[in-house]
């Protein structure tokens, strides 16, 4: 998506107002470490070490719109059970969000708790009723969504098949959209029929396949599906999301159009379908066109399945993502602080061992590539504090650096042992170091561990302090040297 593009649409988004209706549910993950198997059946047993509670489907996709700085109404139904007063609270703590819940004492509230060790689902137990609400329940919501959804510029529709989205409801959906608000279905249900003349019904590529009976791996066969399920609704349009491979849009009476999206490391893909659906949504509610909403949609997406749970996205977080984009790879591992503890916590929920080294790396030389090697096989991600020009001056003395920042930094981010490059500006890297808190502070062997910056630290928290081995004859003084036949 051209940068110029996002960045005003990311501006106009406050503009638009949304509203949510459909399955809510509460999500809740439990982390902790495996290290033995249960004595009393083959299952790994889950040190408990921590758990999060949010707020998922509906609510997710609520969330994900707020965060992204417009306002939303959420519709849905809560029981009166402890997971409804977990509901009730977490939606009073969104800001954005304002809830119309609906109490059904008769059923419990949607509770889903994933067990993660290692970045790894273990086990997922759900705690749910789906038969459809019915009498004065579902008359609430038919009243609610008539006096909510005017001035609303989209109705986003999560149909998880929990049982809110009924017929009754989604006519009401479609009542608003008399009044200028698109209706935009998120659907689970096997017939997209069910839900007549909405304008976009967005199932990922899987639940296009369930619904058509057809393949959809090939950009050939989901134009084939993508036809076939116009033909069984009467949607005006078809938007299905296809993970790395993007989007693919079918609108009635045009040919079937493919938005490809930029391939992301997936850590979680939990809730991935409500931050696109939020994006799209309140980009649409914006007055964006649909090709700016979809390539926002996608940037959301990727944002999302590189975070742990149900998460949101940040306007600057997109921004973010589209610079990264536009950038060679190299540059992509030029970091600021913030983002180097965004990846650390990353990395470290998903197990992997995290080292940390600094220094002035002006003439990149033999010994310096030697020594990183080493430095990265002690972790499993190695993050490199590089000193600013006025630092290295202020080590070094007047003549140095030889090489800017920009250029050391480009040079040290090209090779494969480095993960991460972070300039700092300070005399010492102890800021960077506590921020990232590394399982491993590596330094050359000219160093004792005494000598180190941050040696006592890490040890603090239980790193190991390592000092790595020097190649004879190699340094960046004697690289100057014989450059400048000084020597």
């Amino acid at each position: 998506m051209d940068l110029a593009a996002l960045q005003q649409l990311l501006a106009a988004l406050p503009s638009g107002r949304v509203a949510c209706v459909g399955d809510l549910m509460v999500d809740r993950f439990v982390y902790g470490d495996v290290s033995r198997v249960s004595p009393e059946a083959p299952i790994p047993v889950l040190a408990r070490t921590r758990e999060l509670v949010m707020l998922g489907a509906a609510g997710n996709v609520a969330r994900n719109v707020a965060a992204l700085g417009g306002s939303v109404a959420l519709i849905g139904v809560v029981g009166g059970d402890a997971e409804g007063s977990e509901a009730l609270r977490l939606v009073g703590q969104e800001s954005g969000v304002e809830g119309f819940l609906v109490h059904d004492l008769s059923r419990p509230t949607t509770l889903k708790t994933r067990f993660v060790s290692g970045g790894q689902q273990l086990l997922r137990v759900d705690l749910e009723e789906s038969r459809p609400v019915e009498g004065e329940c579902e008359q609430r919501l038919v009243r609610t969504i008539r006096d909510v959804a005017d001035g609303v510029g989209v109705i986003l529709v999560s149909d998880y098949g929990k049982g809110v989205v009924t017929p009754a409801v989604i006519a009401a959906c479609r009542e608003a959209s008399a009044s200028g608000a698109k209706v935009i279905v998120d659907s689970k249900a096997r017939s997209f029929a069910r839900y007549g003349e909405v304008d976009i019904i967005k199932p990922n590529s899987a639940e296009l396949a369930y619904a058509t009976e057809m393949p959809t791996s090939t950009d050939e066969e989901v134009e084939a599906a993508l036809i076939r399920a116009l033909e069984l609704c009467e949607a005006r349009s078809v938007l299905v999301t296809r993970a790395a491979k993007g989007m693919s849009l079918a609108v009635r009476g045009e040919p079937v159009r493919h938005f490809q999206g930029t391939p992301k490391a997936v850590f979680d893909a939990s809730g991935a379908g409500d931050t696109t659906l939020a994006a799209l949504g309140l980009a649409l509610a914006a007055s964006s066109s649909i090709e700016a909403a979809i390539g926002m949609g996608l940037l959301a997406s990727g944002v999302a399945v590189g975070k742990v749970g149900t998460a949101t996205v940040s306007p600057d977080e997109l921004m973010e993502a589209a610079l990264s984009a536009h950038l060679a790879p190299a540059e992509a591992k030029i970091a600021t602080p913030q983002r180097m503890i965004e990846e650390v916590a990353r990395w470290r929920a998903k197990g992997l061992r995290v080292g940390f080294t600094n220094g002035c790396f002006d003439v990149l030389h033999r010994g310096h590539v030697a020594y990183l090697n080493q430095a990265r096989g002690w972790c499993d991600r190695l993050i490199v504090g590089l000193n600013s020009d006025r630092s290295v001056r202020a080590l070094k003395g007047e003549g140095r650096p030889v090489n800017d920042l920009e250029s050391r930094a480009l040079v040290l981010a090209g090779l494969g042992s480095v993960d991460l490059v972070v300039p700092f500006d300070e005399d010492t890297p102890i800021k960077l170091i506590e921020a990232a808190r590394p399982d491993v502070l590596v330094k050359g062997a000219d160093y004792t561990e005494a000598e180190v910056v941050g040696a006592r630290e890490v040890r603090s928290w239980g790193g190991d302090v390592k000092l790595a081995s020097l190649v004879e004859g190699y340094s960046t003084t004697a690289a100057i040297a014989r450059m400048t036949g000084t020597n």
